[in-house]
């Protein structure tokens, strides 16, 4: 009989939990040049040391320091600016890593990191650590104005009868679009419930200085009968860091008629007169319709114009061998 190598049992038993030890508050901060810069890091647990890192894109992470949680103290790597950052406790185990004076090489992402310890059996007990990072926080450095309104701003669009009289489906879509700056997080649930449904998101896009991004959630055709939350997660959401689009449930006897449509053109503009309503949201959908149409068709026409570049370039290199010297 075969003795299975003690190195395939391996049992891996986290003394602490480690998805849950490390917590930052903020997908991102975005600040202007020569201010503070904040990041929170807070622990559910105790650690004796604190490491911070910073990454930007094309280069391998940096360690800047640690912080020794019990003489209060940060310990900076070889190079770094000691006037740059500060550590300190705010309370319980939450820490706050400061950056003064910023700077647009500021920009990044940055990570606060704890070393855990594991339990591995491998036909003894011993002890292993691992270091465990945070999801990071994106810093932005930035000389726009920051008091303008820069949350993102949602159009939504329910199903169609069509799409669910033949797919048997139906599909929520939420376009948002002017926001800054372009780190955002989208997830669907049904109302009063928390669970997340799987969703597709678009790639967050660039238009002028804002950023735009789709977000849409297709269901079976029982459940459109249903109420939908789309969350969006973004710094500069007014009132809270997640803001909740409502999306009504679509009754296939009630979207046909008239009174429907008033009554979901009031939900959204209450106080304006139905006709109204419903006239410029016709007139928005006109107008994006026109919009994708007319991108698709330059799209059409830049792939026309590379073939016949290329059909004449090539009938260009055919004549030109045929001449004699």
């Amino acid at each position: 009989m075969l003795r299975v190598p003690g190195l395939l049992l391996v049992f891996l038993a986290p003394v602490t939990q480690v998805s849950s030890n490390l917590k930052g508050d903020k997908l991102s901060v975005t600040s202007k040049i020569g201010e503070t810069a904040s990041l929170t890091c807070e622990l559910t647990q105790d650690a004796s040391y604190i490491h911070w890192y910073k990454h930007q894109k094309g280069t391998a992470p940096q360690r800047l320091l640690y912080y020794d949680v019990y003489y209060s103290k940060s310990v900076f790597d070889s190079g770094i600016n000691e006037a740059k950052y500060s550590v300190y406790k705010v309370t319980g185990r939450s820490y706050t890593f400061a950056i003064l004076n910023l700077e647009d090489s500021d920009s990044g992402m940055y990570y606060c990191a704890v070393w855990e310890k594991f339990l591995i059996l491998v036909e003894s007990l011993w002890n292993n650590y691992i270091k465990i990072f945070n999801v990071g926080t994106k810093l932005v450095v930035t000389d726009r104005n920051l008091a303008a309104d820069i949350s993102p701003k949602p159009t939504i669009f329910l199903p169609s009868i069509a799409e669910i009289n033949h797919h048997k489906t139906g599909t929520y879509l939420s376009l948002l679009e002017k926001f800054f700056p372009d780190v955002i997080n989208v997830y669907w649930k049904e109302k009063n419930s928390n669970r997340v449904l799987p969703s597709q998101q678009g790639n967050t896009m660039k238009t002028a200085d804002m950023y735009m991004q789709f977000s849409w959630l297709t269901v079976a055709e029982n459940s459109v009968d249903k109420e939908h939350i789309c969350v969006v997660i973004h710094e500069k959401n007014r009132g809270g860091a997640e803001q909740e689009i409502l999306f009504p449930s679509v009754n296939e006897g009630f979207i046909e008629s008239e009174n429907y449509k008033c009554d979901l053109a009031y939900f959204y503009n209450p106080g304006k007169d139905c006709t109204e309503i419903l006239n410029s949201l016709q007139l928005q959908l006109m107008n994006t319709s026109a919009y994708y149409t007319y991108l698709l068709l330059l799209l059409k026409s830049s792939v026309y114009f590379v073939i016949v570049a290329c059909c004449v370039c090539r009938r260009t290199a055919v004549c030109g061998h045929g001449k004699s010297s």
